[in-house]
């Protein structure tokens, strides 16, 4: 099982990013657990200075911008 999370502030666009990944998810079907950070402090031990972010098995697959489905897809495939 994949294990994502989206990292942000709870902004708008961290929100998006966060229903982008939801959808990802369920167009391949594929098994994972999406969870929303907000917590600074675990953000920060990423090493992440700007979100949103994608986490994806503990790896930052991107940052700083919101990545459209297709991308979160496309990152995902290449995770598993």
């Amino acid at each position: 099982m994949l294990k994502i999370e989206v990292l942000g502030t709870g902004c708008r666009n961290c929100k998006a990013l966060l229903t982008h990944t939801k959808e990802a998810v369920e167009s391949l079907g594929c098994d994972a657990e999406v969870s929303y950070v907000d917590d600074l402090e675990k953000i920060m031990s990423y090493g992440v200075m700007s979100t949103p972010a994608l986490v994806i098995n503990g790896q930052v697959a991107a940052s700083g911008h919101v990545l459209k489905r297709k991308d979160v897809e496309k990152l995902i495939k290449e995770s598993i």
